[in-house]
Formats: C-alpha cells, sequence, structure tokens
C-alpha cells in the first residue's frame, strides 16, 4: 500500500466527459482521459482493505457484488499510485483477457463493494482499469504473442461475443487451434451490436483485440448459423471439443395488450441495426428519426437505446422503469 493515508486526504474524482449537446451529435466514444498524476492519485485512495471485497465476485440477495473475474484491484492500484504502469498491466492481464472493453462497458460491482465507498465515495476503480489497459496499448506493450507449442487438438467455439472469445483466447494459449464461429457478418457478438459504438468504438477497440486474436492464431468464420448454415454433426465431427458461447440477443418479450401494433421492436433488434449502418454507413431500418419513443425497461440496454435514439433526433422520448426513483444523490457519492 504506497499511500496510507491516501483515501483521506484525497477526494475522488472521474474523468471529464463530453458535453451531452456535443456527443449527441456524432457516434464517437465520449469519455476523456485523465492525467497521469490525478491517476495516480486516484490509486492513492485505495486502502488496500484486509478483506478487498471489490476483487471477490459474489451474488448478495440476487444482485451483483464486488468484479466477477476476480480482478486484483488493490495491486493494480498501488502499482498505479507508484507509476508502475506496466506491471500494473501485467497484473490486469493476469484475471482479465480484454480490460479495454471492461474498462468501458462494465457496471462496476467492484466500486460498489469498496469498503471506502460505505461511508465515502468508492475508488474509481473502472477508470483506473481502463486507464491501465489504454496506455498499455498506447506504449505498445499489447502485441500478438502465440503459444509456442501446439497441442493438435482442434477446438469448435460458437458465438463471437464476451465469453466466446474469452474461451477462444484461453484455449489459444493452452495450444489448441480454435475456430470461433459468428452468425452475423462480424465478429464481436454483443461486443459489436449490442453496444453502441459510443459506448464501445468498433475500429480502434474491439478490432483491434480481435486482429491480435487472429495473429495469435484464432480464426473467426461469420455469416454462419451452426444448426442452419453448419451442420451440427460435420462441427462434431471435425473438432475435438466444442464450446457453445450463445445468447445474449434472445429478448424477453411482454405479452400485453397491444404488443402486435406496428413501431414495437426489440432493443437488440434496434442497437443491431443502427451499429450496422454507423460501421457501413448507411441510413439504419429502425431509425426514431422524427418520432415519439417509448422505451420499457431502464437498464444499461434501455439507456443505450435512450442515447441512440437521441442521436436520431427522435421527437420526444420517454422511459419507463418498474424500479423506484432513485435518490438525487447516491449515498457512496
Amino acid at each position: 500500500m504506497g499511500k496510507p493515508t491516501g483515501f483521506i486526504e484525497f477526494l475522488r474524482e472521474v474523468a471529464s466527459e463530453v458535453s451531452p449537446s456535443d456527443r449527441i451529435r456524432n457516434w464517437d466514444e465520449f469519455h476523456l482521459h485523465m492525467d497521469e498524476d490525478k491517476l495516480r492519485t486516484q490509486g492513492a485512495r485505495c486502502m488496500d482493505c484486509g478483506i478487498p471485497f471489490c476483487h471477490t465476485g459474489t451474488v448478495i440477495s440476487g444482485m451483483a457484488s464486488g468484479c466477477p473475474i476476480n480482478n486484483l484491484i488493490p495491486e493494480f492500484n498501488d502499482l498505479v499510485y507508484r507509476g508502475l504502469w506496466h506491471e500494473a498491466l501485467d497484473r490486469l492481464h493476469k484475471t482479465n483477457n480484454f480490460p479495454e472493453f471492461t474498462g468501458r462497458v462494465c457496471p462496476a460491482p467492484c466500486e460498489g463493494a469498496c469498503v471506502l465507498g460505505i461511508n465515502n465515495p468508492p475508488v474509481t476503480i473502472k477508470n483506473i482499469e481502463c486507464a491501465i489497459i489504454d496506455k498499455g496499448w498506447d506504449e505498445g506493450w499489447i502485441a500478438p504473442n502465440p503459444p509456442t507449442q501446439r497441442t493438435g487438438k482442434r477446438v469448435a467455439v460458437i458465438g463471437s461475443g464476451p465469453a466466446g472469445i474469452s474461451a477462444a483466447a484461453q484455449l489459444n494459449q493452452a495450444g489448441h487451434w480454435v475456430t470461433v464461429y459468428e452468425r452475423a457478418d462480424r465478429p464481436g457478438g454483443l461486443l459489436m451490436y449490442g453496444i453502441p459504438n459510443m459506448k464501445l468504438e468498433k475500429q480502434s477497440v474491439v478490432m483491434r483485440r480481435l486482429n491480435v486474436l487472429e495473429a495469435e492464431g484464432v480464426t473467426f468464420v461469420c455469416n454462419t448459423e451452426v444448426g442452419k448454415d453448419l451442420p451440427v454433426e460435420q462441427l462434431l465431427k471435425e473438432f475435438d471439443a466444442v464450446i457453445l458461447c450463445t445468447g445474449a440477443t434472445k429478448p424477453r418479450d411482454l405479452p400485453i395488450e397491444g404488443r402486435d401494433l406496428k413501431g414495437i421492436h426489440f432493443a437488440m433488434d434496434f442497437l443491431t441495426a443502427n451499429t450496422q449502418a454507423v460501421l457501413d454507413q448507411t441510413e439504419t431500418p429502425l431509425s426514431a428519426r422524427g418520432k415519439d419513443v417509448v422505451i420499457i425497461g431502464g437498464g444499461d440496454t434501455g439507456t443505450d437505446c435512450v442515447g441512440t435514439s437521441i442521436r436520431h433526433s427522435c421527437n420526444s422520448l420517454v422511459q419507463l422503469e418498474i424500479m423506484p426513483k432513485p435518490p438525487r444523490r447516491a449515498l457512496c457519492g
């Protein structure tokens, strides 16, 4: 622990953002980088708790608490405080294959479990995580690292979303030959088409990592739906093992009166069509331009639909949420 009194001396500070009036004019990421000195100060706020709940993912009363992939958070906070960025990156990669994704779109249950958050604003864990990996890319520390030996075993992974590419990365590093099948026209699954570009940039962030995986030996096969374009029997015959990593796009319907009226769409259909249009530089077939929009659901996906509809220049927007209105100021700051 580099600064025993850091949590007393320093206040929580997060990265600046592009103003809402400017960010809605494009599909670019709007979170800005913090200066290195400020990031080191934020790392100093970590208390190096005797029981670091932040990095122990668990479920309490049906809700996630702590990091579900057990990132060694107090350790990389201390390394950032001491300016040891390369070591912080190595520590982060021990538990996380893709910190540039989680550092941007994870809801950060680690910060909700931060002990400092009991009576003060918690440590800016997510912001520090994103800064570590972005610095790693900027400094050229991340490069293809194919395995030195191959086992000769072939593994098929069905689905190229976060679960699929994580499995592919681990299996490839173990020396197996891995082929990832994706039914969409681009790899990435939820990362590519389920999360809007302003939250997770596709070319400079998602494809950058997928290109590294390809250089390490992972093969991606797109426009291929297993069971339709590719018989399951053929898959079982050609591969030693098959990993199923699908399911994020299956919606939960709402069977209520008027459900069959025109103009009602599932969120993933709306978001996928929009991102595909952004990447292809075409007009989306599901545009909210000039329309009065109602969004049912207030979670991450509902919020993504809000940001997308506003960027379409919708006429009006109402979001319905089943939960009670949150307090104007969070209890943890």
